[in-house]
């Protein structure tokens, strides 16, 4: 079963406001448009194929609905309840993904969907997709969810690049390199991520910018790495105040180097 890495969702009150903070720092931002049945709307940074999400709701009353939708059901948690923003879940592409959730069953997961979703964009068309939730029973780890668009890569590609979505970033060709999480067990979290979805583990090392062990999962187009913490340092302030997340977004081919907090996260420019 084949796995890409899609997008990082990043839970942001007012998604249009955080246009201007990207764009100052080179990045080509776009809105994206309304998921009108459940009550949220976006703003969107390409890479490629690999985008970030910047996700707000703007009809609670509809958004509280959505108990099968976990995405839905945690931003409404995260951002309307604990008013807290940042980086909250990465999104994983397949094209199986209905064998996806019969395999996840039976390794004993809950698993919410597949389930259908669309978002009307600025210029009237409706996109779509099905998404699906693998989850453990008490919520022992965090896991990513899984999508699976109506259209191809090479479909997709050529209509985003059309519209401008995928666009020119003034800091050059940016490529996401990698998304980091900030986790408790760095060895529990990377062997059961790496055995559910058949992802290979890199070597570890000790990241001394962010004072944490490091080990990495190999992902088609941007990776993924866990970081816990030994000490003092960014990771151990992100796990004490918002527990296991996403909190890191690494950038190559911007031409600087560059490490900064903004919007309530992490972000390497190299």
């Amino acid at each position: 079963m084949q796995f890409f890495f899609d997008h990082l969702v990043w839970f942001f009150k007012k998604p249009e406001k955080g246009i201007s903070p990207l764009k100052e720092r080179g990045l080509h931002v776009v809105k994206g448009g309304r998921h009108e049945s459940w009550g949220t709307y976006n703003t969107l940074s390409y890479f490629g194929l690999s985008y970030i999400e910047f996700l707000g709701i703007d009809n609670l009353s509809i958004a509280e609905q959505h108990d099968e939708n976990r995405l839905i059901t945690h931003i409404v948690k995260q951002l309307a309840k604990e008013n807290r923003e940042g980086p909250a879940k990465v999104a994983i592409r397949t094209n199986q993904i209905e064998e996806l959730a019969i395999k996840l069953k039976a390794e004993g997961l809950t698993v919410y969907g597949p389930l259908n979703g669309e978002r009307v964009r600025a210029d009237g068309q409706v996109i779509r997709w099905s998404l699906l939730f693998p989850e453990y029973a008490g919520k022992k780890i965090s896991l990513p969810f899984f999508i699976q668009w109506e259209k191809s890569d090479e479909e997709r590609y050529s209509e985003l690049e059309e519209q401008g979505v995928i666009g020119s970033h003034i800091v050059g060709q940016p490529k996401l390199e990698s998304i980091g999480f900030v986790v408790d067990d760095l060895d529990k979290t990377l062997d059961i991520w790496s055995k559910l979805f058949g992802l290979t583990q890199g070597e570890e090392y000790i990241d001394t910018e962010l004072n944490a062990r490091c080990r990495s999962l190999k992902l088609n187009r941007t990776n993924l790495l866990f970081f816990t913490p030994i000490g003092d340092g960014p990771a151990a302030k992100v796990l004490k105040e918002k527990g296991e997340t996403p909190f890191l977004v690494n950038l190559i081919d911007t031409n600087q180097s560059h490490f900064f907090e903004m919007l309530d996260g992490y972000w390497r420019f190299r």
